[in-house]
């Protein structure tokens, strides 16, 4: 009975040891099959993203700076800001000529004017003499009535006595008509005018200005497209190294899985191969969305259709070889092209010659003028008969400003405030560029250390990686060591490219805050001089 009990339980322990092996077997055929429809999804996926596309457009750095300078938003309205100010300044020149203008009226009248000779009745004497030279001329009065009225003219005497039926009733004569018509043309032009001279030297200085605000436009304009390129590469580089990652791990996982049926493997490592694949894939996935980021970003910064299928050319291993290039100290950093010194400097320009004109109010200033019209007076509407009276002049007018309140003196004083203000934060912004300059050379100076230590522990790490496979091919070493072996390896690949990066991104910073031209004489994109 003991003997038949141990036989069954020996029975028992091998049929459990056998359906533990097809669990595994099974486990590792649906994980596997799980992996390859991972990476099939994967390269659809790559595809259907335009990596295999044969239609995708390939750019350059240079091509993508060429594209940047017509599409770019920010350098169009650079421009037309430019065109702009010239149109401003056109304008200013425009108060040195002749300024004509036309002018009409049509008045009404609805009460005529009264006029009144002699004194007032209550004076002393004056009631006799008034009374008594009325009486006198009214047959004259009345001669000119007749004669008016045959000529069609309104002339009503109103004497004490007269038979005018247009009287005052108070002794006055009305006079006037009932309509006026009058047109004519005005024309003046400034003679003398320091003040007019002086705002179109003002004007100018704002086109100078506009330009150079233009430039700084296209300097940021190229330093966001170069950061926008090296972060694509960035990117493209990551996705290469995970995806050399993933494809180790695929490659382990196979070996471990014959291993692991030959019984030369233990289930700890067959099962740590199967999560190395499962890993590695999400950072390639990560990878891949972040080429497309990237990608959508220099599209942005160059202005074109986010739809557009683009791809960067070129690695950031390409550039290494300029980081190894000399580069200034930070003492010998000039800021003479720097673009924001450029323009504090035309703003203080601008406001010197404020001053001036200012003071410039306070001188006299002399104009021409010019005047000619035709005027009608009737009573009635019969445009044909009207009687047009020419009037016409010429002459000079001297302006003499002789007391304002105190406004030109104080006009004078907060520009004076202003210039001053502009000053400090002149000499607060060149101390700010200049730290900044050195930043950007400290961060060069570090990358190129961090990129030849990461050079050369990547290929230390890469103959860790290789010894590491061979031995456990053999079976001198375990999983884990190759799994060391491989971390390390990836750290210092993403260490190097990343270093790279970091050096082109310092470098741009400051080209930029020096101010540093990218164009040739002809207006060419030109990288040596970026």
């Amino acid at each position: 009975m003991r003997s038949g009990g141990r036989t069954v339980t020996i029975i028992n322990s091998v049929i459990i040891h056998m359906i533990k092996k097809i669990q595994v077997i099974l486990l590792t055929t649906v994980f596997s099959t799980l992996c390859l429809n991972s990476m099939a999804q994967y390269v659809d996926g790559a595809s259907s993203a335009g990596y295999d596309d044969p239609d995708k457009v390939v750019l350059t750095l240079e091509d993508a700076l060429k594209i940047a300078l017509s599409e770019n938003v920010a350098v169009k309205v650079a421009d037309m800001e430019i065109q702009r100010s010239e149109y401003s300044k056109k304008g200013t020149y425009a108060s040195l000529f002749p300024q004509v203008s036309g002018s009409g009226s049509y008045q009404r009248t609805i009460k005529k004017q009264v006029m009144y000779m002699g004194g007032d009745d209550d004076e002393e004497g004056g009631g006799g003499m008034a009374s008594m030279f009325t009486s006198a001329l009214a047959p004259l009065f009345e001669a000119v009535a007749k004669m008016a009225a045959q000529m069609g003219i309104d002339f009503d005497p109103t004497a004490s006595g007269g038979s005018s039926q247009q009287s005052s009733g108070d002794g006055g004569i009305a006079v006037g008509r009932w309509n006026t018509f009058n047109a004519g043309i005005n024309a003046s032009m400034p003679l003398v005018n320091v003040q007019l001279w002086k705002s179109i030297e003002i004007s100018g200085l704002s086109v100078d200005l506009a330009v150079e605000q233009a430039r700084s436009s296209r300097l940021d304009m190229v330093t966001q497209v170069k950061q926008a390129f090296y972060a694509a590469l960035l990117a493209k580089e990551a996705f290469e190294v995970y995806k050399s990652v993933y494809e180790n791990a695929v490659e382990n996982l196979a070996l471990t899985e014959k291993k692991y049926k030959a019984e030369k493997a233990s289930e700890l490592d067959y099962t740590r191969s199967k999560v190395n694949v499962a890993n590695a894939i999400p950072n390639v996935y990560q990878a891949e969305s972040q080429i497309m980021l990237a990608l959508w970003q220099l599209k942005a910064v160059m202005g074109v259709d986010l739809d557009m299928n683009i791809d960067v050319a070129g690695s950031l291993m390409d550039y290494s070889d300029t980081m190894f290039r000399s580069i200034m100290e930070g003492g010998d950093a000039e800021l003479d092209h720097n673009t924001t010194m450029r323009q504090l400097a035309l703003q203080a320009e601008q406001l010197s010659e404020t001053i001036k004109l200012q003071r410039y109010a306070m001188l006299p200033s002399l104009s021409l003028g010019f005047a000619y019209s035709f005027n009608a007076m009737t009573n009635d509407f019969k445009f044909s008969e009207y009687k047009w009276t020419p009037y016409s002049y010429v002459g000079l007018s001297l302006s003499i400003p002789i007391f304002s309140g105190g406004k030109n003196i104080y006009n004078v004083r907060q520009a004076k405030i202003q210039a001053q203000e502009l000053d400090l934060q002149r000499i607060n912004t060149e101390r700010q560029l200049k730290i900044a300059i050195r930043q950007y050379l400290n961060t060069m100076e570090s990358n190129m250390k961090s990129f030849d230590s990461a050079k050369e522990a990547v290929g230390m790490a890469q103959k860790a990686y290789d010894i590491s496979a061979k031995s456990y091919d053999l079976g001198k070493s375990t999983i884990t060591d190759l799994n060391d072996a491989q971390l390390a390896l990836t750290q210092s690949k993403l260490a190097q490219t990343q270093a790279v990066y970091n050096f082109m991104v310092a470098k741009s910073n400051l080209e930029q805050t020096l101010g540093e031209d990218f164009l040739d004489g002809n207006g060419n994109v030109d990288l040596d001089n970026m």
